[in-house]
């Protein structure tokens, strides 16, 4: 059944915005005093809403009667939002001078948290998960990628992915799972034979929930040259690939690109040729404020990835580690005013631009034949958003064209 929708004071609509490379203010194609016409769903067309009304044979209208800037909804397409336990004995390790590498070596870190997953039932995994989905959605998030990678064994990370599978039937917007078995090495495993224990016996059957994998590359999980051939046979058995990538040093950028990854995530510690050989590559550049926020980091060099022609996507990270902030539009904000961001670049970073990360053609801009996921915040200057750094949230959302939430009303 067709419905306009509007008016909209603005809407940032990202009609023909180009996917790679520096955005300025008029890149977001802004129609003023708005409307969107929606079918099943999908978007069918986007106008002045006086002219939606006039001209279209419709079955219904929503008015909206308050100014409101309408968005796409968001993507957040890096996150480890399936865990259990707490790492604040972590972030006060670390603000007291050990380093997130010492703190894995002593087997805290990641590996606490695998501890946490393999105690806790599929049901508390389940539940926690579906809170943590709530509040994202109540920020505006719309779909978000959820890696496994705190197992590390078959049925633990198995485990991860069934919940991540099964929420996803439980809520109203998409998670799109990743299978991160490469997290760290496990112990009582040599690091070559755990990737082979995870390419024969745990793989196969993660592909049945999955086509998405990803490896943490660093010299204290796994470095390039055992992720390579790692990657490579994943890549066989039909997974499309991602990588943690430079987060404490250098090398994992260059093999993203190299094998053809659909992204290299994190990036702190990238050089300027990992940064030519991303803007010149397919490869989408995603970068983790969240996780320099929590390390107390630089932040990855997003100016400069933006400017050698990178296609550049922001995520939360959220983790219960190095990144338990998981707000994405409040890490956007101050990502924004560190790295010089226009606010064509920081939203196309969480709409279309991570959509192409996790290779979706669907959404992300608010244009026929797209899904109409979007979002509406109170207010009449798309500016206010970002200038408030997370602390003004949509009031009302639509996913696949059914309204989510009305704060509104």
């Amino acid at each position: 059944m067709k419905q306009i929708i509007g008016p909209f004071t603005q809407m940032i609509t990202f009609r023909h915005t180009a996917l790679k490379g520096p955005l300025k203010a008029s890149d977001m194609y802004i129609v003023e005093n708005a409307g969107v016409c929606v079918d099943s769903g999908f978007i069918v067309e986007v106008g002045p809403f006086e002219d939606l009304v006039k001209n279209k044979a419709i079955s219904s209208v929503m008015e909206i009667s308050s100014s409101h800037v309408l968005i796409p909804g968001l993507i957040d397409c890096h996150t480890h939002m399936v865990w259990a336990g707490s790492r604040a004995a972590d972030f006060e390790r670390r603000n007291s001078g050990l380093s997130y590498q010492e703190i894995l070596a002593s087997g805290g870190g990641i590996l606490d948290t695998v501890k946490w997953v393999g105690q806790a039932t599929k049901e508390d995994l389940k539940n926690q998960l579906h809170q943590r989905i709530i509040r994202h959605q109540f920020d505006g998030v719309t779909t978000q990628e959820i890696k496994s990678g705190y197992g590390l064994d078959a049925q633990n990370e198995l485990k991860m992915l069934e919940v991540i599978q099964e929420v996803n039937r439980q809520v109203e917007v998409d998670l799109i799972p990743t299978f991160l078995g490469a997290h760290v090495c496990p112990k009582g495993y040599e690091r070559v034979a755990y990737l082979d224990y995870l390419l024969s016996e745990v793989a196969p059957k993660a592909k049945l929930m999955t086509n998405r994998a990803d490896a943490f590359v660093e010299a204290e999980a796994f470095p390039v040259h055992l992720a390579q051939p790692y990657l490579m046979g994943m890549k066989k058995l039909g997974f499309d690939l991602t990588l943690h990538a430079d987060q404490f040093s250098r090398g994992g950028a260059a093999l993203a690109v190299q094998i053809g990854a659909k992204s290299a995530d994190h990036l702190e510690s990238t050089t300027f040729k990992d940064i030519h050989l991303l803007g010149t590559s397919n490869t989408v550049a995603v970068v983790l404020p969240g996780a320099s926020l929590g390390l107390g980091m630089a932040f990855a060099p997003t100016r400069a990835l933006l400017d050698a022609g990178a296609c550049l996507a922001i995520a939360s990270d959220w983790n219960p580690g190095s990144a338990p902030n998981g707000d994405l539009l409040a890490q956007c904000g101050i990502l924004a005013a560190y790295e010089k961001l226009t606010a064509a670049e920081t939203f196309s970073g969480i709409t279309f631009r991570a959509a192409q990360a996790l290779g979706l053609t669907d959404r992300g801009r608010l244009a026929p034949n797209y899904l109409f996921d979007a979002i509406a915040f109170p207010t009449h200057d798309y500016r206010e958003i970002l200038y408030q750094q997370g602390t003004l949230k949509p009031d009302i959302i639509w996913k696949k064209g059914d309204l989510l939430i009305d704060g509104t009303t």
